[in-house]
């Protein structure tokens, strides 16, 4: 019997590795941690980016270095260690070599203050790559928006930079005039007092342009920013709201292998189907009030009502006028009175008690000694024995019978 032959499987779709300027082995320490982690890191954007190894697509941790304030170095520690001060934390790295750690140094202020710097010891190779690294930063923040960019009014940004003074004192907002231009807001204390500032870009086709005596032109947003930053000794600071909130949830674990504690991210759990089957024997989840709804059965239309009678126009009869008649059946009507028929009273059975034996009465006899028989008489003459009214009394009888009917 010959076998079918099975579709030639697809290779599995392989993940592609995330494009850095500079990447290479990290240790980190937080300042709520302990000891220092070893990380892959990579950069991209003003971001740092931690990775269990060099084949993980999605990062554990991540930094921002939006609130950079400086570099320093940790002389007593050696020549392999730094630290990066931002506006909220400092977070400590240790690396390999020297080289390494100008290396780290030189990519973070390249991106930062957007230029490669020139106090480092570098080599030749290592300024072309950043030089590379810069470019393409470049390139980038055209396309993006700062994130000291918030579309609120000018009184809602003259609110925020009073509300959080920690958060930075420059602020890009859209322009009121509704030119597409955007304007900017900084707010200084002098002398106790607050001085706030309101700055005007105007937005020339590509390019924006600073409102100032000199006006001063600038290929992106980004650059209006570092415009204000570089020209007032970096007194000003960038507004950024702290959201330090991670988005992959991790957890410390034991190696088996080497004994060491490794940072591993928990995997995302499947989404929920439609409708899981509860487990044999649990409890039934209750029904969705939806559900509940729906299964109801719903009551029958209502029929439509019928139209309302015509009333007609009540009139008067004089009671003189009516003809005298007398009527032996209450039920007949007056023609003088407007009779309301009232509503019968539901008939209640009783129990009888039983009668009594009827004793035959003795006949009465005649002279002769015989009994004496009286004529027939009709139920009709035995109430009314004039033969005048055998008509009507014929009719009340009918009408007596069919009543007795209904009685019973």
């Amino acid at each position: 019997m010959a076998l079918a032959l099975s579709p030639p499987r697809a290779p599995k779709p392989k993940g592609v590795l995330p494009s850095h300027y500079h990447e290479s082995f990290l240790e980190k320490k937080g300042p709520h941690d302990r000891d220092y982690k070893k990380f892959w890191a990579g950069l991209q954007g003003l971001t740092i980016y931690f990775y269990n190894s060099n084949r993980d697509f999605q990062h554990v941790e991540k930094l921002d270095l939006g609130a950079f304030v400086k570099l320093t170095d940790e002389a007593p520690r050696g020549n392999t260690h730094f630290t990066l001060v931002l506006r909220n934390q400092e977070i400590k790295f240790k690396v390999d070599s020297l080289e390494s750690r100008e290396m780290w140094k030189g990519f973070i202020l390249t991106v930062v203050e957007l230029r490669v710097p020139s106090n480092l010891t570098l080599l030749p190779g290592h300024r072309y790559m950043m030089a590379e690294a810069l470019a393409r930063e470049e390139a980038r923040r055209t396309l993006e928006t700062p994130s000291c960019f918030l579309k609120v009014s000018r009184l809602e940004a003259q609110l925020l930079l009073e509300r959080y003074p920690e958060c930075g004192n420059l602020l890009l907002r859209p322009s009121g005039d509704g030119a597409g231009g955007v304007s900017v807001t900084t707010r200084q204390v002098l002398n106790g007092v607050p001085a706030v500032r309101h700055y005007k870009v105007k937005h020339e086709g590509p390019t924006y342009v600073i409102d100032v005596e000199e006006p001063f032109p600038c290929a992106s947003l980004d650059a209006v920013v570092n415009y204000f930053v570089s020209r007032t000794n970096k007194a000003l600071v960038p507004f950024l709201l702290d959201e330090d909130y991670e988005k992959v949830l991790g957890y410390v674990e034991e190696n088996k292998e080497n004994g060491e504690n490794v940072w591993v991210a928990s995997p995302a759990p499947a989404a929920p189907g439609p409708g899981p089957a509860p487990p044999a024997g649990g409890p039934k989840p209750p029904l969705p009030v939806s559900a509940l709804v729906s299964n109801q059965d719903k009551p029958p239309p209502l029929p439509p009502l019928p139209p309302p009678p015509v009333q007609e126009e009540d009139y008067v009869i004089p009671i003189g006028e009516a003809p005298a008649a007398d009527y032996e059946n209450e039920d007949v009507p007056s023609p003088s009175r407007r009779v309301i028929p009232k509503p019968r009273k539901p008939v209640k059975f009783q129990a009888k008690a039983p009668k009594p034996p009827i004793m035959p009465k003795p006949e009465p006899k005649g002279p002769s000694g015989g009994v004496v028989r009286k004529p027939a008489v009709s139920s009709a003459q035995a109430f009314f024995p004039s033969p005048g009214l055998a008509d009507v009394t014929a009719e009340l009888e009918e009408k007596l019978q069919r009543r007795r009917a209904l009685e019973h």
